[in-house]
Order: structure tokens, then C-alpha cells, then sequence
């Protein structure tokens, strides 16, 4: 990682961020708006390219609301057919230019009935349902420890401020759990079923290989899901990927607002 952490100090100008965003489906707008810097991902050594409408794939640096922010616009997945630790690299690579704190977004599928498209969700927890996990292999010790506790993968206290930021913006908003799949189909109406009695209330095909590399290397992590469709079982309706885009374009206004509040709190 040397090499990739030096590359991108000589193109910043060592710019060290405190505040690291991974920008979901849809939702890059903010790294539009907000750019000092942007690096492709095809020129950063050891990173893959994003190949995902609505992935513009760069490293966005910038400064948000007087805080020093990092932003992926647009995140790897795994069923771009990349490995966990390839998908989870920039993450850690946030973690030695310095990010404390990790904003995970993401477009997910309503499982909860009481869920309406472009709703915001604050993830409490999640539930690890792609069959893997980005921490197996040799552990690097200088990074994290080999068994990490993941008691509290989302930090109670950045979601109280979401709550509060929320709040204070007129912001309806909503908490749950987020089952993460491996994609890239949509679940079945039987999976969507398991996943409801199983305590899920939003599934996706991202975030939580991160937020498990996240939380194993130390830093400080609140997920926010914006909603883009009820999922299978709960809908009449074929979905797609150009539905969860439109969705996501609706929500971007309340999303942008809630994230840039919530940067210029996090202490």
C-alpha cells in the first residue's frame, strides 16, 4: 500500500483527510460539487476501476464544511468479479492517509413494508450474507487485530448525530438493519422472505465488506441507505437498475443536506 498512499500524496499535495465517504449508487453528485482534487481510479497504483452506471469512479478530495474529506465516487463490487481484499482496498488506504471517520452510503431495497423509495435509513446493523468475508487470509497485524469485536460496527454516536442533523434539516428518517447479498441479480421473493424474518430492513450488494475492514482497522463508521424500491417479495413490479438510479436522483437533495450537516459536526 506504499506505493498507492505515495501516489496519491504527490497528486494531493499530502493532503490529509479526516473524513473518508463512499458514495453509492446514484448518490455521486456530492463529489461533483465538492472536488479540489480528483484522481481516476485506473491511474492510482493497485486499485481496480468501478465498472458500474453511476460509478464515475474517481478519489474525490475537498474541503467540507471546514473538515478535510476523502470521497470514493463510486465503490468497487464484488460481483464486478474483483476479490473481497481488492474491493476493501481503498478502505484501507483512507486509513493511512489518515481518516477517522467513514461514511458508507448506498442504494438499497426496501424489505420493511413501512419503507418508501427515496427514504434515507441509518444502518444500526448488518447482516454479512455474501458468503465471505474481506478479513480472511493473513491478518496484518500493523492494521487491526486478528479477531476484531464487531459488537458495535456502527458507531451509536455519529447515528445520534445523523438524528439530530436529520431533525434539525426536516428530514424524515428511518434505522434498520442492512442485509448485504453478493448480487448482481435482485433477490428472490423466497430470499427477500428469509432476509424480513431474519431482522433485515433493506437489502443491498455492497457496503458491509467495508464496513468490516472499517471497523477491524479502527475507525469510526455510520451507514446511510437510501432507499430506491420495495424489494422483490414486496413489489408487482420487474426492478431494475435504471429504477434504483431515478430513485436515488430523488433523494439526492435531502442526502447531500444530511451528509454535508453531519460532516460539519462529527468532532
Amino acid at each position: 500500500m506504499t506505493d498507492t498512499v505515495e501516489f496519491i500524496n504527490q497528486k494531493t499535495g499530502n493532503f490529509k483527510p479526516e473524513i473518508g465517504i463512499i458514495l453509492g449508487s446514484g448518490l455521486g453528485e456530492l463529489a461533483d460539487e465538492y472536488c479540489d482534487t480528483a484522481i481516476p481510479y485506473n491511474e492510482i497504483p493497485n486499485f481496480v476501476k468501478s465498472t458500474v452506471k453511476g460509478h464515475k469512479g474517481r478519489l474525490v478530495f475537498s474541503q467540507i464544511n471546514g473538515k478535510k474529506v476523502v470521497m470514493m465516487q463510486g465503490r468497487i463490487h464484488f460481483y464486478e468479479g474483483h476479490t473481497m481484499s481488492e474491493i476493501t482496498y481503498p478502505v484501507k488506504v483512507m486509513k493511512l492517509l489518515g481518516v477517522k471517520t467513514l461514511i458508507l452510503t448506498n442504494a438499497a431495497g426496501a424489505v420493511n413494508e413501512s419503507f418508501r423509495p427515496a427514504n434515507l435509513m441509518l444502518i444500526t446493523d448488518h447482516i454479512n450474507f455474501t458468503g465471505t468475508n474481506p478479513l480472511i487470509g493473513i491478518n496484518d497485524d500493523s492494521m487491526g487485530e486478528r479477531f476484531p469485536d464487531m459488537t458495535e460496527v456502527y458507531d451509536k454516536s455519529l447515528i445520534e448525530l445523523a438524528e439530530k442533523c436529520a431533525k434539525n434539516l426536516g428530514i424524515d428518517i428511518q434505522k434498520g438493519v442492512y442485509w448485504a447479498n453478493s448480487g448482481p441479480a435482485y433477490e428472490t421473493p423466497a430470499e427477500i422472505k428469509m432476509a424480513k424474518l431474519l431482522g433485515a430492513d433493506a437489502v443491498g450488494m455492497s457496503t458491509v465488506p467495508e464496513a468490516i475492514v472499517a471497523n477491524w482497522c479502527g475507525m469510526k463508521i455510520l451507514g446511510i441507505s437510501c432507499i430506491t424500491n420495495a424489494a422483490t417479495s414486496n413489489s408487482g413490479e420487474k426492478l431494475s437498475h435504471d429504477e434504483v438510479i431515478k430513485a436515488a436522483n430523488i433523494a439526492k437533495t435531502k442526502f447531500k443536506a444530511l451528509v454535508l450537516e453531519v460532516v460539519g459536526k462529527v468532532s
